[in-house]
């Protein structure tokens, strides 16, 4: 078999660039899109020595940036037919201050980057009838206060993905959800300066209410994600896996 090419979003920091990580070391050609172009390439030097790599800024709220970041990747990696919708960031407010910028710039990442990296990347993955596609969305599509534009952008990725996974199995494409509780990337040093503690002191606090008393980290999402998009994940499609070390909601 021909080495399966990857696509992940978001991989030059946090989350993203553990899957990256874990991807290029089970084998995979990994395509590394974030929107700036600096910390992409950093990612690649830090990843080239492990495996095959490449770059590929882009904003993926823009569909001709989009557009050229994949055929960017499939050019110098090969036809991408693995997708990991994982760019995002959150604008915490409350709902009562929440501006229509603040909701709208949440679900221009999260769900309308999703739609255009997948339309992107369907025709590869219908021409090879084999294709998967994972997206990262957070145990806060269950809500959460301040969070109203976050949770509805990761719900509705559960709503995508689901509708995927029904229209595209019949192809030999599967669609499946990671939903992370408390990883620690630069996103936690954000809620504790938010929340007017050190880092130290808000996952302490964090922690006591983990069933399995840590926090998780990039490489705890990562597994989950090489299990998804691997052969032996063939038979499962329109799942969402909460990764949380036992937290429910």
């Amino acid at each position: 078999m021909n080495q399966r090419t990857a696509i992940v979003t978001g991989a030059a920091h946090g989350i993203g660039h553990g899957i990256a990580r874990r991807l290029v070391e089970d084998g995979y050609a990994v395509g590394i899109v974030d929107i700036d172009p600096d910390a992409c390439h950093a990612a690649v030097e830090q990843l080239c020595p492990i495996g095959k790599v490449a770059a590929a800024a882009a904003d993926i709220a823009n569909p001709d940036a989009v557009a050229d970041a994949v055929a960017r990747v499939a050019s110098d990696l090969g036809a991408p037919t693995i997708l990991v919708n994982n760019a995002g960031f959150a604008r915490d407010v409350s709902f009562a201050d929440m501006s229509i910028d603040d909701w709208d710039a949440v679900q221009n990442v999260h769900l309308r980057g999703s739609f255009l990296m997948a339309k992107a990347v369907l025709p590869y993955m219908m021409a090879a009838r084999w294709g998967r596609v994972v997206n990262i969305s957070s145990i806060s599509a269950q809500g959460h206060a301040g969070r109203a534009n976050y949770c509805a952008a990761k719900a509705g990725m559960h709503g995508f993905i689901k509708s995927l996974a029904v229209e595209l199995g019949p192809f030999g494409i599967t669609a499946n959800v990671v939903a992370p509780g408390l990883i620690v990337t630069a996103m936690t040093d954000a809620t504790a300066a938010r929340r007017g503690l050190s880092l130290e002191d808000h996952l302490a606090d964090a922690v006591t209410r983990i069933p399995v008393r840590r926090a998780g980290s990039p490489a705890d999402i990562a597994h989950a994600v090489s299990y998804f998009v691997s052969e032996a994940a063939g038979f499962v499609s329109g799942q969402v896996l909460t990764v949380s070390g036992g937290v429910t909601v």
